[in-house]
């Protein structure tokens, strides 16, 4: 039994997720997680050693307990609480696919409920907040151009951060028309159009780029000084530093913090704001349901009061009845009592 367990989580850790799911590396670390601070919670808590483990010992309880053990004596959030119960959930689906005698075992856990959790605040940039950042690298220094490449095309492809790290010098030695290529969640690949005034400023930051990186089409766009990827931490590093610097300056313009996800919801609300469609902004963005983009209209206010005042016009005609024809019916009306 501890071996059908034991092979059960190789091959969704190996081979389901990444090959047959094609999930993202993020994706497949995240569940990862939350198996090894499952078995930590046995071991700690329940005095149970992985080697222990088998699909028999899961239960509704131990999933329960897991559960309210990393929300109340490891203070995680509910939407922390809510991501390693899908985690979870995904395994157990898996097993009921691959060892259907397992079918009533899982599907009680699976009945476990994702708890509400309470919205948050969307944080995003003016157009005028956007120049501003924008204006604070230094273009005269490599890393400063390094940066400003970076946060302009984080911003101008509405892209997720991954999606840039993962970005090679080829995505734009080989670009057509001021369009690149991203891969989003599930390896899905979608074409998305960027200015040109970004194009230039990234083709300027590779031409500074040593010979053997940017003629190498599969070296990483984005680098550190190591000359290794840039990780989701230092993206958010560069974005804070240069938030900071900006909004010492403007404090108004800013909000009171930002993350390198604000700069995808600040282009998808500038662009919504201009009055694009939902389904283009959806596929710009690479949602799968046009009602995850939905939110973004239900956030912007002004999305709201232009919305009102088109159905207020749509509604409310001007009365153009002259003068004599109001006479008419005043007098018709008078002959009707």
């Amino acid at each position: 039994m501890t071996n059908t367990f034991d092979a059960l989580v190789t091959e969704y850790f190996s081979n389901y997720l990444p090959i047959q799911s094609g999930f993202s590396k993020r994706t497949i670390e995240n569940y990862s997680d939350t198996f090894m601070w499952l078995f930590k919670y046995q071991e700690t808590e329940l005095g149970k050693q992985i080697c222990q483990s088998t699909i028999d010992t899961f239960s509704v309880d131990l999933i329960q307990g897991f559960l309210s053990w990393i929300e109340n004596k490891r203070n995680c959030s509910v939407a922390t609480r809510n991501q390693r119960l899908s985690a979870i959930h995904s395994f157990l689906r898996f097993v009921q696919f691959r060892c259907p005698e397992y079918l009533s075992t899982c599907n009680r856990i699976l009945g476990i409920k994702f708890k509400r959790t309470m919205a948050k605040t969307m944080n995003y940039l003016t157009v005028e907040g956007l120049r501003l950042l924008l204006r604070m690298p230094n273009q005269r220094t490599v890393q400063g151009l390094r940066d400003l490449a970076l946060l302009s095309l984080i911003y101008d492809s509405g892209a997720r951060v991954q999606e840039i790290i993962d970005l090679k010098i080829g995505s734009f030695l080989w670009m057509n028309a001021n369009v690149i290529s991203l891969y989003g969640k599930g390896r899905k690949e979608r074409k998305v159009p960027i200015t040109k005034e970004t194009v230039n400023i990234v083709n300027t930051y590779i031409a500074g780029l040593p010979v053997m990186s940017r003629n190498d089409p599969h070296h990483v766009l984005f680098f550190n000084k190591q000359g290794t990827n840039l990780t989701r931490a230092g993206v958010g590093y560069i974005l804070k530093k240069y938030f900071q610097q900006a909004k010492n300056i403007e404090p108004g313009l800013f909000p009171t913090s930002i993350s390198a996800h604000g700069l995808r919801h600040s282009k998808a609300m500038h662009i919504l704001e201009a009055g694009v469609n939902l389904i283009y902004i959806r596929d710009l963005l690479g949602h799968v349901s046009v009602t995850t983009t939905e939110i973004y209209a239900k956030v912007n206010p002004e999305v709201r009061r232009k919305a009102i005042e088109k159905l207020s016009m749509q509604i409310v005609t001007e009365d153009k009845t002259t003068l004599d024809e109001k006479d008419n019916l005043a007098n018709w009306l008078k002959t009707q009592i």
